[in-house]
């Protein structure tokens, strides 16, 4: 948000459509203080300085990479510093790069899920805003452990969008700080789930 005006999101990217239907959706809902201006393709023919001219005149008071798959120059984020925001399919730091799912399920991980982060120059490491994660389960291959994690990035997005642009996100240290969310003390992650009476007894 600058000064008072919401911010208007601009989505750079086209795949996976999921994600950018997700994100107008909750915009044009009123769930988002903005508006989606512009869509930018990652199609290989698209050159590096006409991609970056394209999202500059469209003035965006915030970036958003849902599924764009190639690396940006280093010049070109630093100039949206604190106002680009990636997602990723995997838990980061795990699986940075390619072939998320299939990582994962190779090492036999119990949890697998989605990453928002703030972009830097280096791929996949910049602060994380916020992270959503599903059971891995027994039979799963790649295609219903993405689906699952697709559904999961669908709300995540959206909300970590959302908090950018109320002005709720802070980043000290390399650490983002969301204000007002509070987790329960007690709040845990577990699979396989724990019989109820393992639970009650812990």
């Amino acid at each position: 948000m600058e000064n008072g005006v919401p911010a208007a999101p601009c989505l750079s990217s086209l795949t996976p459509v999921s994600n950018l239907a997700a994100l107008v959706d909750h915009a044009r809902a009123g769930h988002i203080e903005g508006a989606v201006t512009q869509v930018v393709s990652n199609r290989p023919d698209a050159a590096g300085l006409a991609l970056a001219r394209t999202v500059d005149e469209g003035e965006p008071d915030l970036v958003v990479l849902a599924g764009f798959m190639r690396v940006l120059g280093a010049g070109f984020v630093r100039t949206y510093a604190g106002r680009m925001i990636n997602i990723h399919p995997s838990l980061l730091p795990l699986y940075p790069g390619l072939h998320t799912h299939r990582r994962a399920l190779a090492d036999g991980v119990r949890l697998h899920g989605c990453t928002v982060h703030y972009v830097t120059p280096d791929v996949d490491v910049g602060p994380i805003i916020a992270q959503g994660a599903v059971p891995v389960r027994d039979g799963d291959d790649e295609a219903s452990l993405a689906a699952r994690v697709l559904a999961v990035e669908h709300r995540l997005l959206p909300a970590a969008v959302g908090w950018h642009c109320e002005g709720r996100l802070t980043v000290a240290d390399g650490r983002v700080r969301v204000a007002g969310a509070v987790a329960p003390a007690d709040a845990a992650l577990i699979a396989p789930p724990l019989s109820p009476e393992r639970l009650s007894s812990s």
